[in-house]
């Protein structure tokens, strides 16, 4: 047998070590259904993460042409879910739980119980689990990807990110990459005063982090050549905002929600990382939290009024325009659309439910039908491929 390289000899044993330790989670039986029409729509999944406190499971479903799921199968993650004190519908309180890396193919789950990130090989419908690896902090709630960079947000101790390199389909955590936010860690209740979402923006240049009741701030960080984070943040206040989920607008900055006037808000963020509001939007709802953005059409979920509030943006954001809201099932939470625009699925915490909305030419939304997520309460985390 040739002699291998070391580095090479050390990522084969590796790999081999990972498999043969988690032994690639198994799917239950997947669904009854038409094999030619399951093959045909391989390619079109919606995965959701129930994050249970005996043992967190990713369930995938199959989408159909029409956007209706059915369930295929269920993953463990090989870590468990966690609850913040105070939450009810919401129990990791957070927006990017279950993060899709379309580049690579992978699917990022947190493991908020057990301090750690689940890796995933997505083919399809079925997911293979590759590794298990430590969120560098307490309680991870969030994560984000760009290109080969991923971050990770912890939640608890004050919060801190934790970033990493994409190597194939594992994570190779950079220590070097660790910074603290430096929030109060006895601020109560938890679930309104941990961190919110971790994500880039400006095309990956810097990394923005939610800190919602505890400060209110948006801490945006300079991510250098290498991919590490500058030192410390710079923070711009958000008086009695809460600032919580976001999503990109392309390299001027993000459209944020902020929980504590119930708004949509679109925030430039400069080069030097200070920001500033642009735009205001109220929903007339009541816990706005979570953001999902297709193309130019911007859907909020309103987890006090069970329903999901629609705006299209114009002016590079600076103006939203309100649709109109759908209603849900009871506690609205986190959300992913189709690649192709058409759908939107809305995960709704109390129960465990994804709620399934056709996504009409004028932006508002006719809900056609719903799937329930086994383990049921307290699921928290969604992505569609």
């Amino acid at each position: 047998m040739p002699v291998l390289p070391r580095r090479l000899a050390l990522s084969l044993a590796t790999t081999l070590a990972t498999a043969s330790a988690l032994a690639m989670s198994a799917p239950s039986a997947p669904a009854a259904g038409n094999s030619a029409t399951r093959q045909a729509d391989a390619w079109h999944a919606v995965f959701a993460q129930t994050n249970s406190l005996s043992g967190n499971q990713i369930i995938a479903y199959d989408r159909d042409a029409r956007g209706r799921l059915t369930q295929a199968g269920t993953y463990d993650t090989h870590g468990l879910g966690g609850q913040l004190t105070g939450s009810v519908a919401d129990h990791l309180a957070s927006q990017g739980s279950l993060t899709y890396d379309r580049e690579h193919r992978l699917l990022y789950a947190v493991n908020a119980g057990s301090n750690t990130v689940s890796v995933f090989a997505v083919r399809g419908d079925r997911l293979r689990l590759r590794q298990v690896v430590g969120s560098g902090g307490r309680f991870p709630v969030s994560v984000a990807v760009h290109g080969n960079l991923v971050y990770v947000l912890n939640a608890l101790d004050g919060g801190s990110i934790q970033g990493y390199t994409v190597d194939g389909d594992h994570l190779h955590k950079q220590d070097r990459w660790h910074r603290c936010l430096g929030l109060d860690p006895n601020a109560a209740p938890q679930f309104t005063n941990t961190p919110g979402q971790v994500g880039f923006a400006r095309g990956g240049s810097q990394l923005v982090v939610t800190t919602k009741a505890n400060g209110n701030n948006l801490d945006v960080f300079a991510i250098d050549d290498s991919g590490a984070p500058s030192d410390s943040p710079v923070v711009t206040n958000l008086p009695g905002a809460v600032p919580f989920g976001f999503v990109p607008n392309d390299r001027r900055g993000i459209f944020l929600t902020e929980a504590g006037p119930n708004a949509l808000t679109t925030i430039d963020i400069r080069r030097d990382g200070t920001a500033q509001q642009t735009a205001f939007a109220a929903t007339g709802q009541a816990a706005t939290c979570w953001v999902v953005a297709i193309g130019d059409l911007l859907y909020t979920s309103n987890a006090g009024s069970n329903s999901v509030s629609g705006f299209r943006a114009s002016d590079r954001g600076r103006h939203l325009t309100a649709l109109g809201y759908a209603s849900t099932d009871p506690g609205t939470i986190d959300a992913a659309a189709s690649p192709n625009g058409r759908f939107l699925y809305v995960q709704t915490g109390v129960n465990g439910i994804i709620d399934e909305f056709t996504v009409n030419p004028d932006g508002t939304l006719t809900q056609f039908g719903s799937v329930n997520i086994p383990g049921g309460a307290g699921s928290e985390g969604i992505a569609a491929t």
